[in-house]
């Protein structure tokens, strides 16, 4: 049996053009074009209520606001491409902010203290891994205790009290460069590579279409040999190491580690996959969607906040755009199945 590949357009590549086809069918076609026109559609709608929109330290503050969130988001896309999800990966970032802050403050060396809150992301995330895959555990509920026994032994590891760190090799990443007149902190460039790098691994390799097929069919993937099991721990430590990634943009943006921050962090990262098209029954989606979901939120948030509109009304719209997104996938999933 030969092994199961994602079907044509599960990733987020544009499908190659037919003889005799336009070119905008083939990009109506692509997965991102939905979610890319809603984008575009925000972004019109607010530069022309508010003035202030397409400046460009405003553009730059969007990316600023995009990246921590984006990251995890990142993170939450390869976990969900599995047909699991990972409501933890806030707090596991959380804790790795604290290992990370508490061993610099104490007096530890920075580069110990950035390895060991790298090891604390991978490790937590790799124990959902081993419970999802060695005894078949559904992904919510995992990761639901791991984020209330995350949480809880974060805020114990710190006595609930916040730190400031002070070494460059931690906030390094809030230092900035200037691009023609805007300020772009390195979190941008390594946030940006990161898509990059994972959009390569997912759609050029063998363990990319083994995390999408696992995603689609895991009995199907395992009949074709593919060692299911090892590619769901896989995917889980990969995030975990994301996770810590975005961490470490954390300090860099405010280098305070805060037990009790990035409350919802889960949930915006799993609303930025959805919104990107990212199927939350796994085996069809990618990362270009999920950044394209990411500055969704992020420009519905600033936005509307440049409006001077309430910012519960971010949370509306959110709530709406991700009960479309799961309605239009349902649609696309019976249409493919039918």
């Amino acid at each position: 049996m030969t092994e199961q590949t994602p079907r044509l357009g599960s990733v987020d590549a544009t499908p190659a053009l037919q003889p005799g086809e336009p070119v905008w069918q083939v990009l109506l076609r692509s997965p991102v074009a939905g979610p890319l026109t809603a984008l575009l559609l925000a972004c019109l709608v607010f530069s022309l209520g508010t003035p202030t929109f397409f400046r460009t330290e405003n553009i730059s503050l969007i990316f600023q606001q995009s990246v921590v969130v984006g990251t995890l988001a990142l993170g939450q896309t390869l976990i969900i491409l599995t047909a699991g999800i990972d409501l933890a990966n806030g707090s596991i970032a959380v804790l790795g902010m604290v290992v990370m802050a508490k061993y610099a403050v104490e007096g530890g060396d920075p580069i110990v203290a950035l390895l060991l809150g790298f090891a604390v992301c991978m490790v937590m995330a790799g124990v959902s891994g081993t419970i999802v895959s060695r005894f078949n555990l559904p992904p919510f509920i995992v990761t639901l205790g791991m984020l209330t026994a995350i949480a809880a032994s974060t805020r114990l590891y710190s006595s609930s009290t916040s730190y400031t760190v002070s070494p460059s090799l931690l906030t390094w990443l809030g230092n900035s460069i200037k691009v023609g007149g805007a300020t772009v902190p390195y979190s941008i460039f390594v946030w940006l590579a990161l898509f990059a790098g994972a959009h390569y691994v997912l759609t050029q390799t063998a363990a990319g279409r083994h995390i999408f097929a696992v995603g689609d069919n895991i009995e199907a993937a395992r009949l074709a040999g593919i060692d299911v099991k090892r590619t769901l721990l896989a995917v889980y430590v990969a995030a975990g190491a994301i996770y810590a990634i975005g961490a470490w943009e954390a300090l860099g943006r405010i280098p305070v580690a805060d037990p009790n921050g990035y409350a919802t962090a889960n949930l915006n990262s799993i609303t930025a996959v959805v919104i990107g098209g990212t199927s939350l029954f796994g085996g069809r989606g990618g990362v270009f969607g999920t950044l394209i979901g990411t500055l969704i939120v992020a420009v519905l948030g600033n936005g509307l906040t440049q409006a001077g509109i309430d910012s519960l009304y971010q949370q509306v719209a959110i709530g709406i755009l991700v009960i479309v997104a799961v309605a239009v996938d349902q649609l696309v999933r019976r249409r493919r199945a039918s």
